[in-house]
């Protein structure tokens, strides 16, 4: 490492705190400056005019020109800012010596050439700038540029009507030329100003402000100074508003060599559409303006350009706003509005062309979104409606309708088309789908309705493929063409999905108990609690009638609550009666999805004061091998917790059984499906062996379900089963007949 690089983070330190030093004392001096011009500005003051005007023009060119050795190199507009800075100073120091030696100015001078040098050197600057800015910028920032800048050059024309006049006339003096220059400069930069503004308003470095704000002081005040004849004398307010304009601009560039300064955002907000707005209202003032009072031509000619420019952008954003609202914002696809307006083109088109609707629905979406959370979801759909667009022919349409819903209309297309379409679409979708480094697959359910066989306008034909979707669901079938039966079962289901909403508010659900017999020693235990629906016209209603509408409908996690508390209510009465149940209670795979589950379930225990062991969850394999992690995590929690688990069907499932190794569980039940034939089927009896010896090997009780008869339960016991439950037993009851059959079980045992 040579010296230099020992020394050189050091040096910068100091020059950067210089310079920051250096631009406080900028401000207070030009602070300074104004103040006292503005107090007594009647005349040339040696003090102030001659002092502190020229400490202050020395400290702008100190900041400004360290700034110029902090950037380095490759900055030209920085440089040629610089340079244009220094003329200015120099002409006013040159024009201040001159005063001082009673020395009369004579046209052409250092001072005209200084001043006149600044318009040029910034008007490059500025091209410079929007040159660089320009690259990759959308046409429609361009034309707000454009449109800024013309807006800003009229209203200036305008108000130098008389001097535009004067150029086309008799030729004037060379004071009256110097007079006029100004004038034409400053309609020049304001042109350029203009279009900065406009066109980098929704840039994310907002230091840019500075630079247009000074330079439109500068320009500024060179128009009433135009406006006041064009005579210069020192020691007035005019020389305040040259100062301050400079010292913006010096600012400006001061603060661009600094990598620390904060950027705005970069989104295109309000300021990127009021800037052409004004410019557009500016230009309409100015025609009107014409038609009372003189105006130059060339101000006319500049506002009715930026009218015509500013009609560009506002037909560009109508045709785009157009586009958006007939745009899905997740997918790209078309939304409900763009299908509605396709299918009736369609049809207004061609009533005789056969077309089918098919109206397809993801199945079990809301569990990617309660697990992965909302953004994997989003990318689902996104590669969803990908991989639905590629497998359509020309002329097709697909639309995304909303969540997890798409449409596609055929053309051409009969009962064996649509089928077939069907059938390509689900294949489609069956490959996994990449999310969050895991390979997720899916399906599909699809409702089909035909044109015009099922309805001849969209609504009706989206109203019964939502029936034959449902369905299609329903019966896990992939997809469903629609027959008139359908009708009588979509309305039956909306008007049941209704009802178990109001019976969810209106405690219309009841539990039923089944005991769960300890084998070994044949007392009662432990219950398990099956839900009812005590519906009002049609009785009491079981699980197989509404728990699949409740998943579909995303009203379980309402179910699940509904249902754990009056089971751990329950269980609180029973231990009051001195009798300390366990009770069981199913959960769907969905309201395991639920990150909250294990705090809320801990919370219900013990807001009864209950021993955490007086709760069981039975959970499917399915939930199990769906997400290994995640449910190794929601179950460690709930067992962290005290509350015991226990694998509901064991046995259907299709895959491994290591999670049985790895997952925190209690116990096993036994499908009722291998029970059932022990009495008749040696192998069935083996399984059964062989499942209730797995079970003790790994430390788990084993419940056996669906004890239909004597000789299986007398085969469990001689298997060594722990539980066992089923009809042979006692079927499911309410808790008074449980109780009833309690005491009569009892008094039995007690006679025997």
């Amino acid at each position: 490492m040579n010296k230099f690089a020992l020394y050189r983070g050091p040096v910068l330190g100091y020059f950067r705190r210089s310079a920051m030093w250096l631009s406080w004392v900028m401000g207070l001096l030009v602070f300074a400056y104004t103040g006292t011009l503005l107090l007594d500005g009647n005349g040339f003051d040696l003090l102030i005019d001659g002092v502190l005007s020229m400490l202050t023009q020395l400290v702008l060119l100190t900041v400004c020109w360290m700034a110029i050795g902090r950037a380095g190199r490759g900055h030209p507009e920085l440089v040629l800012t610089a340079v244009a800075v220094s003329g200015v100073v120099a002409a006013n120091v040159y024009e201040l010596s001159a005063l001082g030696r009673g020395e009369v100015l004579t046209f052409p001078s250092p001072t005209n050439v200084g001043y006149l040098l600044f318009y040029v050197l910034m008007t490059i600057v500025i091209g410079f700038r929007v040159r660089r800015r320009a690259r990759g910028l959308d046409w429609s920032v361009l034309l707000d540029g454009a449109v800024g800048a013309l807006g800003a050059a009229s209203v200036l024309a305008a108000f130098l009507t008389p001097f535009l006049d004067s150029v086309g006339g008799a030729s004037p003096d060379a004071s009256g030329s110097i007079a006029v220059a100004y004038p034409l400069f400053s309609l020049v930069l304001a042109l350029a100003v203009g279009g900065v503004a406009a066109s980098q308003s929704s840039a994310p470095d907002r230091r840019w402000i500075l630079l247009v704000l000074g330079l439109m002081i500068f320009a500024s005040t060179d128009i009433v100074f135009g406006i006041m004849g064009g005579r210069y004398v020192v020691g007035t307010p005019l020389d305040a508003g040259w100062m301050i304009g400079l010292a913006l601009v010096v600012v400006w560039l001061d603060a661009s060599t600094r990598p620390d300064a904060a950027p705005g955002h970069a989104a295109r907000n309000a300021a990127a559409l009021v800037l052409p707005a004004v410019s557009t209202i500016a230009a309409l003032c100015v025609l009107v303006l014409s038609s009372q009072v003189t105006v130059s031509p060339f101000a006319i000619a500049l506002a009715a350009t930026t009218l015509a420019l500013a009609t560009l952008p506002l037909i560009s954003r109508q045709r785009a706003l157009r586009r958006q609202l007939r745009t899905d914002d997740l997918t790209g696809l078309p939304n409900r509005r763009a299908l509605y307006a396709a299918v009736d083109g369609q049809l207004a088109a061609d009533r005789e062309r056969p077309r089918s609707l098919l109206l397809l629905d993801l199945d079990r979406f809301k569990e990617v979104n309660d697990s992965l959370g909302h953004d994997a979801g989003d990318r689902l759909l996104i590669q969803v409606g990908s991989r639905l667009a590629s497998e359509l022919a020309p002329g097709d349409f697909l639309a995304r309708l909303g969540g997890d819903e798409f449409a596609i209309l055929l053309n051409d297309s009969g009962q064996l088309e649509a089928e077939s379409a069907a059938l390509r679409l689900r294949a489609a979708l069956a490959a996994p789908f990449t999310l969050e480094g895991i390979a997720l697959q899916t399906s599909a359910s699809i409702g089909i309705a035909l044109y015009p066989e099922h309805g001849d306008d969209l609504t009706g034909l989206l109203r019964r493929a939502d029936m034959a979707m449902y369905k299609a669901k329903s019966s896990h079938s992939g997809h469903h063409l629609y027959r008139s039966a359908d009708n009588k079962h979509g309305s039956t289901r909306l008007r049941t999905l209704q009802e178990l909403r109001t019976g969810l508010a209106g405690d219309q659900l009841v539990l039923h108990y089944q005991p769960k017999i300890e084998l070994k020693t044949g007392t009662v235990n432990g219950v398990e609690a099956l839900v009812r629906w005590n519906h009002p016209t049609r009785g009491l209603l079981f699980p197989d009638q509404f728990l699949a509408l409740a998943e579909e409908s995303g009203l379980m996690h309402s179910l699940t609550q509904v249902v754990l508390c009056q089971a751990l209510d329950q269980a609180v009465v029973w231990l009051a009666a001195g009798r300390s149940f366990t009770v069981a209670v199913n959960l769907s795979a969905s309201s395991l999805v639920d990150a909250q589950l294990p705090e809320r379930v801990a919370e219900m225990i013990e807001s009864r004061e209950l021993p955490a062991s007086a709760l069981t969850l039975e959970i499917t394999e399915e939930f199990l091998m769906a997400d290994r992690e995640r449910a190794k995590d929601v179950l460690a929690r709930l067992r962290g917790g005290g509350i015991r688990i226990s694998v509901d069907d064991f046995g259907t499932g299709y895959s491994s059984l290591a999670y049985l190794r790895d997952l925190p569980i209690d116990e096993l039940k036994l499908d009722q499906s291998f029970v059932f034939p022990m009495a008749e089927d040696a192998r069935a009896a083996a399984l059964v062996a062989s499942t209730i010896d797995l079970a003790h090997g790994l430390g788990l009780r084993m419940v056996a379900e669906g004890v239909e008869n004597e000789v299986a339960y007398d085969e469990l016991v001689r298997y060594g089963c722990d539980y066992a439950q089923g009809y042979f037993i006692c079927r499911p009851v309410a808790a008074a007949d449980l109780d009833l059959w309690l005491a009569q079980r009892e008094i039995s045992a007690g006679t025997a």
